[in-house]
């Protein structure tokens, strides 16, 4: 089953990298550059997961993740939080704003795509509360 994902990040290659990673499987990818997309989009959209980097201009991962778990129509999406933080204070971080997992870069693209698909199917398979 293909689904909407959406990809924010501030750094050209990343995001490409992490289109061709997830179109590998037929989803459509949408990509922004910055928090501030992010959230002008999803004032419009619905996408079944975002994966979202810790680290951007204008509003960060972690804000958008907060923000996005407090709207009843996007808090069943799935929220990845991408960074190159391996440490147990972005971890904390993470749990505190709802973030669903957190994937540490450099991210193997089968990992990737695995948790994605792995996290946006238990959601579809469970109740929403």
């Amino acid at each position: 089953m293909a689904y909407t994902i959406l990809v924010a990040d501030d750094e050209p290659a990343i995001r490409t990298m992490l289109e061709v990673i997830l179109a590998a499987d037929g989803h459509e990818i949408i990509t922004v550059q910055d928090g501030k997309a992010a959230l002008e989009y999803l004032q419009t959209h619905t996408p079944d997961a975002m994966l979202l980097d810790v680290r951007m201009p204008h509003m960060d991962g972690f804000e958008i993740c907060s923000r996005v778990k407090r709207i009843k129509r996007l808090r069943s999406a799935p929220v990845l939080l991408l960074t190159a933080m391996d440490d147990e204070q972005t971890r904390d971080h993470a749990r505190l704003v709802g973030a669903d997992d957190v994937v540490h870069k450099p991210v193997s693209g089968k990992l990737l795509r695995g948790r994605v698909n792995q996290l946006i199917e238990s959601r579809r398979s469970s109740p929403v509360t």
